[in-house]
């Protein structure tokens, strides 16, 4: 369970909206809550996300906090209690500052990213190991937090077609990273709130220790002007790992159930 925030984030990253769609996706006050499953039956966490409009260095950001811990018989053998922060601008979605503390069966990291974009670097406070450094990044990178938030208002969904990918440039912890995505088309899925008719896409990843192949990864978002993320599923080397939505709150616009004759 190691990597439980970890793949929520990565794989919500790609919530999609229509670029024309000026009022955005989400605003002040929207809250997640997932619950984690492990192999279907194994309940192994819970998960949030929530939104905040604030400033930072007197700059207009939204203030995004994701939460990840461990819960029922998992927790006692394999504790998790993770922490994620980003500071996004309120108009570009560029990310200004990322935190990252989380403490995962023992192994705990504590690190503060500031981002330059004007530069293109991002300075490294690593507070565990008491280092700092400033390493090169892409043009318009995203932290793993901000990514998410900034894809539900950049990409045009009815510009997209099965088979179709998407690529973007994330840095995380003292790396960047190349993330690609298939877009799979619609679906209509069953939720603990109704049926729901999803967006369905195929995120890339790395295949080795965490995840079986590449192509591990399925997640659904709402299809509505939200994009909420409503399922992830991740095959992993050992077991599977699937997150649900269990609540929400604060959405800018409608959540669409789908109403059987």
């Amino acid at each position: 369970m190691k990597k439980l925030l970890f793949i929520l984030f990565t794989i919500a990253a790609f919530s999609t909206t229509n670029a024309q769609e000026k009022e955005g996706a989400f605003k002040d006050g929207e809250w997640f809550k997932f619950k984690m499953s492990y192999s279907n039956f194994l309940k192994a966490g819970n998960a949030t996300l929530s939104v905040k409009e604030t400033e930072l260095n007197g700059k207009p950001v939204f203030h995004v906090v994701g939460k990840g811990w461990t819960t029922g018989m998992i927790k006692w053998f394999f504790k998790v209690k993770d922490r994620y922060e980003s500071y996004i601008d309120t108009e570009k979605y560029l990310p200004y500052k990322f935190i990252r503390n989380i403490d995962e069966g023992g192994h705990k990291k504590n690190i503060e990213i500031d981002f330059d974009h004007v530069n293109k670097t991002a300075f490294v406070n690593n507070i565990k190991k008491n280092t700092k450094k400033t390493i090169d990044t892409k043009a318009n990178v995203q932290d793993m937090v901000s990514m998410y938030y900034y894809l539900r208002n950049s990409i045009d969904i009815s510009t997209l077609k099965i088979g179709d990918e998407i690529k973007t440039d994330m840095f995380f912890d003292e790396e960047n990273y190349g993330f690609k995505l298939k877009y799979l088309g619609e679906d209509t899925i069953s939720t603990s709130f109704g049926k729901i008719e999803a967006l369905k896409f195929r995120p890339y990843v790395m295949a080795g220790r965490v995840f079986k192949e590449e192509e591990s990864l399925t997640l659904w978002v709402s299809k509505d002007k939200n994009k909420v993320p409503l399922r992830i599923k991740a095959d992993l080397a050992v077991g599977s790992l699937r997150a649900d939505l269990e609540a929400f709150k604060g959405l800018k616009h409608p959540f669409k159930i789908v109403v059987d004759d």
